[in-house]
């Protein structure tokens, strides 16, 4: 059974995302004093008292705007308020009763979802009066809320988890597979996310950097749950960078390191670049499973050889994560699309696969047995015993006489060894060595 939503609707800078991020837990949506900064609709999982659901945080609604970015954040906040279950609608108490204060409590009255009305920045109680003004709205009784501080919180939450259909109190979180979609700025992954779901859920515009935080979707995809994260394009770093940009190359960071697998997107018509480089070499040390798509291949004129020259040209310049399998495809038009989720699927498989201790100690003995372990002062390595010790990504423990006789180049020999034998496509590997003590 799906868990409730919560969305979080207002106009811009009334607080929303600073409670959202209260809600969660953790800092997700980006806070700053500039109206518009959550474009998109952002979603995390919380619970309260037993109660697992997801909120939705909106960019702020300008009801009137004819700006092609604001109309969009518009639309956006009304499928949020679609989708969900409660509507919490975020005021102001420093700026009072405003009329697109006034025009959005139409459009919750309209939507026939039960909602809360929340007065924000109330910083003491003994001015909480400044809520009484928003009665004038018809929402029922205002609750006064200190986003920031923190004030009313259980109140509100209380009051949240009372809204929820019957059938969907008492709900529990659980795990779900969460991908990322990664890339530099205009490499088309909004829109392979929005083919993905089949609706307008993340903004897409031809204005470069349009995403700008770190977006959690719920996704299904054959029975299966995933949560989808779309990103702001991760971006060469310049002078003139602005802190939102910072802070959006930073959220792209975290979100690849909570992540389970990475999507990584590469524009076909430009080809790896040092960017995307650096991208790789990002996942590559969070140790994440990982899916190469190129994107906009449409757009390539195309000869005999076309895919498997730029394959092998990816393998070269990302050879680092050449385990990584190669998916070529065109968001914008849906073509090859279908083969991405099979695609991730496949790549978790191995993420997660596990090598039983025999099997795994006779591939490990055959290695060793056709190439000869490293040495120093004369004293080789002497493997002992294997065991893979986790999963996500696959992590074995090798018992040795001592492990400072190990070396890379050998390190990377058993790694391929444990390739060709069990796959592991798409996956790193952790090779652990551990001095067994002499008990003689």
């Amino acid at each position: 059974m799906s868990k409730p939503y919560v969305a979080l609707v207002g106009r811009p800078n009334t607080g929303k995302s600073t409670l959202f991020n209260k809600l969660a837990g953790r800092r997700i949506s980006i806070v700053e004093d500039t109206p518009g900064i959550t474009r998109d609709r952002i979603i995390a999982e919380s619970s309260w008292c037993g109660n697992a659901f997801y909120i939705i945080d909106t960019g702020g609604i300008e009801p009137e705007s004819e700006d092609v970015i604001l109309s969009q954040m518009r639309r956006q906040a009304e499928i949020a308020m679609e989708m969900a279950d409660v509507i919490v609608f975020i005021v102001d108490s420093k700026d009072g009763l405003t009329s697109p204060d006034i025009e959005i409590a139409g459009m919750i009255r309209k939507s026939k979802t039960k909602y809360l009305l929340a007065v924000n920045k109330i910083d003491q109680w003994d001015i909480s009066y400044k809520a009484y003004d928003f009665y004038d709205l018809g929402l029922g009784d205002p609750m006064p809320i200190s986003a920031e501080h923190g004030l009313g919180m259980g109140e509100l939450l209380d009051e949240i988890v009372a809204s929820f259909p019957e059938d969907k109190k008492g709900i529990d979180s659980e795990d779900k597979y969460k991908l990322a979609v990664v890339g530099k700025p205009n490499a088309g992954k909004s829109t392979l996310v929005n083919t993905l779901l089949g609706e307008n859920r993340v903004i897409v515009s031809d204005i470069a950097g349009t995403t700008r935080d770190a977006i959690d979707t719920i996704f299904k995809y054959e029975d299966e749950e995933f949560v989808l994260i779309d990103t702001a394009g991760i971006k060469k770093k310049t002078k003139n960078d602005l802190p939102i940009d910072f802070y959006s190359a930073l959220r792209a960071v975290r979100a690849i390191e909570r992540c389970d697998i990475c999507v990584f997107m590469i524009d076909a018509t430009i080809g790896v670049t040092e960017q995307d480089t650096k991208i790789a070499g990002i996942i590559e040390e969070a140790n994440k499973a990982l899916l190469i798509v190129v994107n906009k291949w449409d757009l390539v004129k195309k000869e005999t050889n076309t895919m498997i020259e730029m394959q092998e040209d990816i393998k070269k310049k990302l050879h680092f994560v050449d385990y990584a399998p190669v998916l070529f495809l065109s968001a914008v038009d849906g073509k090859r699309t279908h083969k991405l989720m099979p695609a991730v699927k496949a790549v978790i498989e191995q993420y997660e696969k596990r090598i039983t201790t025999g099997l795994l100690n006779e591939v490990v003995g055959n290695a060793v047995a056709m190439n000869t372990t490293p040495s120093k002062a004369g004293k080789h390595l002497k493997i002992f015993y294997a065991s893979q010790v986790s999963v996500k990504p696959p992590t074995f423990l090798l018992f040795v006489n001592d492990d400072t006789l190990t070396a890379k180049p050998y390190t990377r020999y058993l790694e391929g060894k444990l390739r060709t034998a069990f796959g592991f496509e798409g996956t790193p590997i952790k090779i652990i060595y551990r001095t067994k003590e002499n008990k003689d």
